[in-house]
């Protein structure tokens, strides 16, 4: 922003500096004559419709039920309008993380067996 205003002391013309630097010449003009800049501050999160769910989610969450459908099924009936992935995201960190399946290798000695990827039609 201080760049602007550097370079339309340099420059004196709006539309250069708009030019420079990517920003459409409302823009330019407003940093220019502004008499300091803008603070923007983030915007507050807004309510999730799971919101006023969460208790009775945790508590079913903490007895050890981590089914996601049976959980939507079990908000549904209390009145919840939201979809069905907002409730498994939730409940997706509370599963943990699955350990891949052990796969036991077979091991042959050099010409006992081969292995083909490809079939012949006969």
């Amino acid at each position: 922003m201080f760049d602007v205003k550097a370079l339309y002391e340099e420059l004196r013309s709006i539309r250069a500096v708009a030019r420079i630097t990517g920003h459409d010449r409302k823009t330019v003009r407003k940093i220019i004559y502004a008499q300091e800049l803008p603070r923007y501050k983030p915007r507050p999160p807004r309510p999730s419709k799971l919101d006023p769910f969460k208790p009775y989610l945790l508590k079913r969450i903490s007895e050890g039920v981590l089914n996601g459908s049976v959980l939507y099924a079990e908000i549904q009936a209390q009145g919840y309008t939201g979809g069905k992935t907002l409730v498994k995201d939730f409940v997706a960190p509370f599963r943990g993380v699955r350990a891949p399946k052990a796969v036991q290798r077979f091991e042959t000695p050099p010409g006992q067996q081969a292995q083909v990827d490809w079939v012949l039609p006969i």
